[in-house]
This record gives structure tokens, sequence and C-alpha cells, in this order.
């Protein structure tokens, strides 16, 4: 079993920001989080539908995972009329993998906010990605899972982690050091 994380209703206070730091989160916490509410204006924020590539967070720890350095899981509801289906291919519809990927930035960058750690999300790089499978519209759900290596704070927030995608279970995406970048934003 991997580490327990944070208790649910533990608070963080962020200068005048007060955010709840939960272990996991719903499909109406990933909303706010997306409109800037979660972690604070100009804090981390997850991108709105259809960008926004999971429905949930299983879990989220600062400790434990592959690396005991913290961790991240989510996992997404695949619909056959999901909006990439249709056009990526006409008669072999496949999720791109490219959202995929996305999905593990997206993770890494809330996870961060999720510290406590002020700024502005940015996706910066990731090592070497390896696909085995595809995300067809007969999968039910997607897992995902990020695997943090080290957070680095300084002027820009750095987190590296490793991360991987199941389609019903099978591992089909691997990603490795992954690079995800909080700017803070200048006093006005």
């Amino acid at each position: 079993m991997q580490g327990c994380g944070r208790a649910p209703d533990f608070e963080t206070e962020r200068g005048d920001l007060t955010a709840v730091a939960k272990s996991s989160y719903n499909y109406e916490d990933l909303l706010a989080c997306a409109r800037g509410e979660l972690f604070g204006p100009g804090n981390a924020q997850l991108p709105y539908p259809p960008m926004l590539m999971f429905d949930r967070i299983t879990e989220i720890s600062e400790t434990g995972g592959a690396f005991d350095k913290g961790f991240i899981r989510a996992e997404f509801d695949i619909k056959p009329d999901l909006w990439f289906f249709g056009c990526h291919f006409i008669g072999n519809p496949i999720m791109p993998g490219c959202l995929g990927l996305d999905a593990m930035w997206q993770m890494t960058g809330f996870f961060l906010g999720w510290l406590g750690e002020p700024g502005k999300g940015m996706a910066l790089s990731t090592g070497e990605v390896k696909f085995k499978g595809m995300v067809t519209p007969s999968v039910k759900k997607v897992e995902y899972g990020v695997d943090f290596k080290r957070v680095m704070r300084g002027r820009l927030v750095l987190g590296i982690a490793d991360g991987w995608l199941k389609a019903d279970g099978e591992p089909i995406y691997a990603a490795s050091d992954l690079k995800v970048g909080l700017a803070k934003q200048p006093a006005a």
C-alpha cells in the first residue's frame, strides 16, 4: 500500500489564501481547480473540459510512490462519444497519445499546487515516452499514475516525475522525467 498522505481536512496557509488539502478529489473539485478557485487566483489550475483529461483524483500523497517522494493517481471514464474519437482517426477512433501525456503533466502541476506552491503551471518537457497500446472506445476506464522523483523550490518551482497510463488495467503508456514548473507571478 502507498503512503497515506495528508489528513483529508489539513489546512495550509499561503499568504492570504487558505486551501484545504485532501487525499482525493471529485469532478466538481477538479472544475473548481480549473476555474482558479482551489489553489487561489494566479496559482496552479487544471484545464477546463474538454481538455481536462481525468474525472477524479483517487489518491494523492507527498510520501510514497516509486521514489518515496510523493505520488498522484487519477481515473478517466471512457465513453464512445468523447470528442477526440470522432476526429482521430475517422474509421479508426483512438485517443491521441499526446492527450494521455498531457494528463500526466496536468497531474504533475496539480500536485505542485496541492503542496501549497504558488505560481502558474506550465509543462516544460519529458524525457522518453513509450506507447504499447491504444485507448479505443471499447476501453471503459483509464488510470493514470505519476510518481515524483524531485520537487525543486526556488524562483521556479519544478516537479520531476515518471508517469504511466493503464487502459482497463493494462499498462500501455510510460513517460519518464515529466517536468512541470510553476512560475511565480510578479506583484501587481
